[in-house]
């Protein structure tokens, strides 16, 4: 896959490549998301439950404490077939789409963002609106989000656990 983006010229690919083609469309463009979001100090994970019943493709964590999600659509059907999306806005300050530079993105909504990706990078396209969370959302979503990181990482480490 050729980027529309930025990344090492150095990197072996030879590992990324496969590590690429065992991942679902959805998945690659998540990667990519993840990898812009640190450009602007956002970290980030994939496949997040904010609660139970609710499963965002991306959730990022700003330096000033904001949250954003993010869902990754691979195609028009893809799109389609999510009804669920509106239930993620009471979990973040700010809602973006993220689709590859084939999708046809007139049929997303003008009021939320947009993220073009692929596997090694994105560019925001068009910022979301702002709507901030309550204090109180905030600080659970907050929790939540840095303990579920943390019990990843751990279980990445020590795997028996």
């Amino acid at each position: 896959m050729r980027s529309l983006f930025v990344h090492d010229a150095g990197m072996d690919v030879s590992n990324d490549t496969t590590l690429l083609s065992r991942m679902q469309p959805g998945q690659i463009l998540a990667r990519g998301v993840c990898r812009h979001l640190l450009s602007y100090d956002f970290v980030s994970i994939e496949e997040y439950v904010p609660e139970r019943g609710k499963r965002v493709d991306v959730m990022a964590l700003g330096p000033k404490g904001e949250l954003w999600v993010i869902e990754c659509k691979s195609g028009r059907a893809d799109y389609m077939a999510d009804s669920k999306w509106e239930g993620y806005l009471d979990w973040a300050d700010r809602f973006f789409w993220a689709v590859d530079t084939n999708f046809p993105t007139e049929i997303l909504p003008s009021n939320t963002g947009l993220i073009i990706a692929d596997a090694y990078g994105g560019e925001i396209i068009r910022m979301a609106p702002e709507h901030k969370l309550p204090g109180a959302r905030r600080t659970a979503v907050t929790r939540k989000f840095a303990r579920d990181a943390a019990r990843r990482l751990q279980g990445w480490r020590d795997p028996r656990l």
